[in-house]
């Protein structure tokens, strides 16, 4: 799965343009990296993403297409 769908599905971020914008701008690390939108997340994977002087590291569970609200938290674990 793209990584502009997996946090907007994770609900890591709320829109997917907004995350897009977030990787243009380098503020999203996958595995230490910097990624672009159309990188590919698997189980496993790490992503830091930068929220102002906050940073947000999670590490990647499940990868689905589609998730209820209540179901997020399956997806990912806080590091």
């Amino acid at each position: 799965m793209r990584l502009d769908k997996y946090l907007k599905v994770s609900r890591l971020i709320k829109r997917r343009t907004t995350a897009n914008e977030a990787c243009d701008a380098g503020r999203v690390l996958l595995n230490g990296k910097a990624a672009r939108a159309s990188a590919a997340v698997k189980a496993g994977d790490r992503i830091d993403i930068q929220f102002g002087t906050k940073t947000v590291s999670v590490e990647v569970l499940d990868v689905r297409e589609t998730v209820r609200k209540e179901d997020t938290e399956q997806l990912y674990r806080f590091l």
